[in-house]
């Protein structure tokens, strides 16, 4: 029997820590912690506030903190973090600091890679009305080749780190919104052309997708130039689980009622994956939950009734599909390793501990004792 064993790369979120513009923005020391430390219940059996347990509420600049981050992932089983890279164009930045870190200090030894998340960055206010009303607080800038290469000549130190997570000697390179980059085909062939400069055998571009996911999407993206898929089914599962008459619900909880659109985990788990999830170079998602109300109050989204167990559940459906992949391709992301404010999150609470890793490890030791037999 072949070997199976998973490469489960981890999103993380590095704003748990003060920057100058969210100062600016939120006020004197505003972090992810800010809202996630007010948030309220807003229904019954809600449960909110989130409280993080061994870890506390942490600050990223601490380098105690982001090496007990990687011994908890460690003792999950996860293979390597995958950072959000926020850069917004001519060398603006944010939250940089604790990747930046993580770099120059060399510490904590462990594998990571980066996810451009390019997006703009905007202040949303939910009105009374349900409405959502937007400024932008930093627009996503691409350039043309100018720009692209100041973007690479920065992130090659990292490339070039000994933990840089590679495939076939290609620096993994995520990207989030890839449809809202025009001209992503012509990045990809430049930076392509400056990796195999810099001794590299190209870049291995994810395209991370949440909507339209079929097999034409995994056609056209790799047209553009992208190696492979990450797929993101929460937002797909709640589509597939919404008739007509669900969406005339959810509208009228949070327009009168003023409540968020609630739908159930053990419901929706089983939508996460899709078709195409079983193609070689489609990496699908696992998500242990949900809950944007700290965020986003009414107009949120919640899972609720995520356990441990319903997780584990969830990862045997999704190691049933890699493991029948060639051993190059059997990776898995996880949404995500520290989104508190989005009800994402592996590290320990104070309602199930470390239950959510432990439930990863047995998961992952089942597998290596199945085929190590």
């Amino acid at each position: 029997m072949e070997e199976f064993r998973p490469r489960i790369i981890v999103y993380y979120l590095p704003q748990y820590h003060p920057t100058p513009d969210n100062d600016k923005w939120w006020g004197k020391g505003f972090t992810e912690w800010t809202n996630v430390g007010k948030a309220k219940p807003l229904f019954r059996g809600h449960y909110q506030p989130k409280v993080p347990a061994d870890l506390g509420y942490y600050d990223l600049r601490l380098p105690e903190v982001r090496a007990a981050q990687v011994e908890l992932a460690k003792e999950a089983g996860i293979d390597g973090f995958c950072y959000y890279h926020y850069w917004f164009g001519g060398g603006k930045q944010e939250l940089e600091l604790p990747f930046n870190e993580v770099l120059r200090t060399g510490e904590p030894d462990f594998p990571f890679c980066l996810c451009w998340a390019n997006e703009p960055w905007h202040a949303k206010f939910w009105n009374m009305d349900g409405t959502v009303s937007k400024r932008t607080l930093i627009d996503q800038q691409y350039g043309n080749e100018e720009e692209w290469k100041l973007h690479f000549e920065h992130v090659l130190p990292a490339f070039k780190d000994k933990r840089y997570i590679k495939i076939q000697n290609k620096p993994v390179f995520v990207i989030y919104k890839e449809q809202d980059f025009e001209e992503v085909d012509k990045f990809i062939t430049y930076w392509n052309d400056l990796a195999l400069r810099n001794g590299f055998d190209g870049i291995y571009f994810i395209a991370q997708r949440s909507s339209g996911l079929d097999d034409s999407l995994v056609s056209r993206v790799v047209q553009k130039g992208f190696d492979a898929v990450n797929t993101v089914g929460l937002w797909v599962a709640r589509e597939r689980n919404r008739s007509f008459l669900t969406k005339c619900m959810d509208k009228f909880r949070q327009l009168v009622l003023k409540l968020p659109n609630v739908y159930s985990y053990a419901r929706m788990y089983p939508s996460f994956l899709s078709d195409i999830d079983r193609l070689e170079n489609v990496y699908p998602t696992l998500i242990p939950n949900w809950d944007h109300t700290p965020r986003s109050g009414a107009a949120g989204y919640v899972l609720t009734g995520s356990t441990p167990q319903l997780f584990s559940e969830h990862i045997r459906q999704v190691f049933s599909v890699v493991e029948k992949k060639s051993p190059e391709h059997q990776i898995v992301f996880l949404k995500s390793w520290n989104e508190w404010g989005e009800g994402n999150y592996m590290e320990p609470d104070l309602k199930f501990g470390k239950e959510y890793i432990k439930a990863l490890r047995a998961e992952l030791d089942k597998y290596k004792a199945k085929y190590n037999r």
